[in-house]
């Protein structure tokens, strides 16, 4: 996966362009983590802010847009490719600024991309 991928909906995640996914429950491998709460494309970095409320951890985290790999638009869900603990494990999203930080956007790609090697 190369870098560009990771802020990229996969062709067939079936994500149609101008999709509003926001309250959409957010599936990891393991379960469910949450619901997201909005999403943007800053400098070309797609990617979901998820409220994980009390599902996880109690916090919202930022997750890459190319880690979907199915939206069920009927179920209203998103599946990620990748388990709860790795999304948990990802840098840690303090405020609304770094989603438009493109330091802490690389980290978070960096980070999803050596998910992606190793899978």
């Amino acid at each position: 996966m190369t870098t560009d991928r990771i802020w990229s909906y996969a062709q067939d995640s079936g994500y149609v362009e101008g999709q509003d996914l926001e309250g959409f429950s957010v599936v990891a491998s393991d379960g469910t983590i949450g619901r997201v709460g909005r999403q943007a494309a800053p400098h070309g970095m797609g990617h979901l802010v998820v409220d994980t409320g009390v599902w996880v951890f109690g916090r919202s985290v930022l997750v890459p847009v190319g880690v979907v790999i199915g939206i069920d638009t009927e179920g209203r869900r998103v599946t990620l490719a990748c388990t709860g603990s790795e999304v948990k494990a990802a840098p840690r999203f303090g405020t609304d600024s770094e989603t438009r930080d493109r330091e802490y956007l690389s980290a978070v790609g960096a980070y999803y991309l050596r998910l992606a090697a190793t899978a």
